[in-house]
């Protein structure tokens, strides 16, 4: 008794520990649980803030698509001036309107924003961009509401922004004394992504290489305000921020080329006339159209050979009775006489015991010869339109043919020449450019005055480049014949080559002909230490 009653009270305080173990760790589990459920519901309400704020946009827009235009008329003007820019746009609904319009309020306002801090010459020319987007806007606006026009018809419906965007360029040209030119060439060299509306299949590359156009001068200002001023860094990086959201933005909505509405009206009346409103979106296209009709399902007639198939295997399917239509032979029925044949007797050459060419077994297996495959005809990548213009800074020759006097007149220092899958072609350009670029051509020459930079041949078949002036570098890469022609002026020009055969270099001589330098085309490389040395071989013959 003693001893029972002396362990009892030690028992005692070790179940009220693992009790208290046990409370504390579900008070722990309590307030762990309560936190999770917290942050749940924090992030539900954030989620549901969200959605009031897009619903709110939502109804506010629908709301000014409805007011906006009194039954009377169109909105009257404020008193004392002209219209507000706000008012000045068109309300629209289409949803790639609507994602143009977050872009004028999102990225855009914020580079506009830090223009006005500048302020001179840069808020001017950011102005003018505000102008040309809103331009833009409006030919979105037009797009929407019409069909595509002719291409007789498609320059002048892209006149007003082509006007605006020159508009842009002719100021910076005009600003070379301003201490924000480097701002201005920025610009400048990539406003003329905004006629992204006029490229296809793939307008967003083409957008993403105007923006990319002016690193150069961006380079310049981050350099010169890194240490002195952060708004002109904030500048720049709200600058290529219009760009890349630009590039989303037409990769989202126009993927091969700007959408048009194929159910709505004329482009160039829409142009013209300018309605308030772009009224509605245009209706969705029919639903699924019903079933085709049932073809009455009618039996196949069965051939003779079926049913002497089936007769066969209907026989076979009688197991044991298959024998009960055979006739018994009598063993006392009179037998033929020898030598008198019936279609039932086995005659000796169908004996395989008296011929043994019977007993052969099947012959081998003989590979039969194997035919070329036939190949499917390679399609050819349809002509496109031959063209020769200038945009931007960059003046474009593609896709001529046959064409020995093509002339670039009054061509200008900041230019630079692209000559695309020509052939047959001789183009002279007559001043003083940035540089001049062959690529994918075939039998075709090019001659110019001078170069700022280099000139470049690429993927190009027999193709000749003659300089009558100063040219620093030319670059040969993946070509198959090329014939470059000096002047005594540049005599001194680099030239760099890369996978190319046939090249040769004509230097003038005193008498006005020329030598021919072949370019060496094979290499010797030895090992000396840990390095390679290269040297040129000549073929012996």
């Amino acid at each position: 008794m003693g001893a029972s009653s002396a362990a009892a009270p030690t028992a005692q305080p070790r179940d009220n520990g693992r009790l208290q173990e046990h409370r504390q760790y579900m008070a722990e589990s309590v307030a762990k649980t309560c936190v999770l459920w917290a942050r749940e519901l924090e992030i539900m309400a954030t989620e549901l803030a969200s959605l009031v704020n897009r619903l709110e946009t939502a109804v506010a827009r629908l709301e000014k698509v409805g007011l906006s235009a009194p039954a009377g008329g169109s909105p009257a003007a404020p008193a004392g001036g002209a219209p507000e820019p706000a008012q000045q746009e068109e309300d629209c609904t289409v949803p790639f309107v609507l994602a143009y319009d977050d872009l004028l309020s999102g990225p855009f306002k914020a580079f506009l924003d830090t223009s006005n801090q500048i302020g001179g010459d840069v808020a001017a020319i950011a102005k003018m961009v505000q102008e040309t987007f809103i331009n833009q806007r409006a030919f979105l606006v037009m797009a929407s509401k019409s069909q595509r026009p002719l291409d007789s018809e498609l320059p002048q419906v892209l006149e007003p922004t082509g006007k605006k965007v020159q508009e842009v360029i002719a100021f910076r040209e005009s600003k070379r004394q301003s201490p924000f030119f480097n701002h201005l060439s920025a610009v400048s060299e990539s406003i003329p992504g905004l006629s992204w509306v006029a490229v296809s299949p793939a307008p967003a590359p083409y957008v993403k290489e105007m923006g990319d156009s002016a690193v150069f001068y961006t380079n310049r200002v981050l350099k010169e305000y890194k240490d002195k001023d952060k708004v002109h860094v904030e500048w720049v990086q709200h600058w290529n921020n219009v760009f890349k959201e630009l590039q989303q933005y037409v990769k989202t909505h126009h993927t091969t080329g700007l959408s048009w509405n194929t159910r709505g009206g004329n482009a160039m009346s829409n142009l013209k006339a300018a309605p308030a409103n772009c009224g509605v979106p245009p209706p969705p296209p029919p639903g699924i159209p019903p079933p085709p009709p049932m073809v009455p399902l009618v039996p196949k007639a069965v051939a003779a050979e079926d049913d002497g198939r089936a007769a066969l295997f209907a026989s076979i399917n009688k197991g044991t009775d298959i024998t009960a239509g055979l006739k018994k032979v009598d063993r006392n029925a009179p037998r033929l006489p020898p030598g008198v044949w019936t279609p039932q007797t086995v005659r000796d050459d169908q004996k395989t015991h008296k011929n043994p060419s019977l007993r052969e077994g099947p012959k081998p297996f003989v590979k039969q010869t194997e035919t070329a495959p036939v190949r499917a005809p390679t399609r050819e990548s349809p002509e496109r339109p031959p063209k020769f213009a200038l945009e931007g800074k960059k003046w474009f020759i593609e896709y001529q043919k046959d064409k020995p006097s093509l002339v670039v007149d009054n061509a200008k220092m900041d230019q630079s020449v692209y000559i695309f899958k020509c052939q047959n072609i001789v183009v002279q350009v007559k001043g003083k450019v940035n540089s001049v670029i062959l690529d994918s051509c075939k039998k075709s020459a090019v001659v110019f005055d001078n170069l700022v930079s280099s000139a470049e041949v690429v993927n190009c078949q027999s193709c000749k480049v003659q300089v009558m002036g100063i040219m620093p570098t030319i670059t040969i890469e993946k070509t198959d014949g090329c014939h470059v022609y000096l002047s005594k002026q540049s005599l001194n020009t680099e030239i760099i080559t890369a996978k190319s055969s046939e090249m040769n270099i004509l230097i003038p001589k005193e008498d006005g002909e020329f030598v021919e330098c072949p370019v060496p085309e094979q290499f010797k490389t030895v090992i000396k230490g840990h390095s390679l040395v290269t040297t040129c071989t000549e073929k012996a013959g």
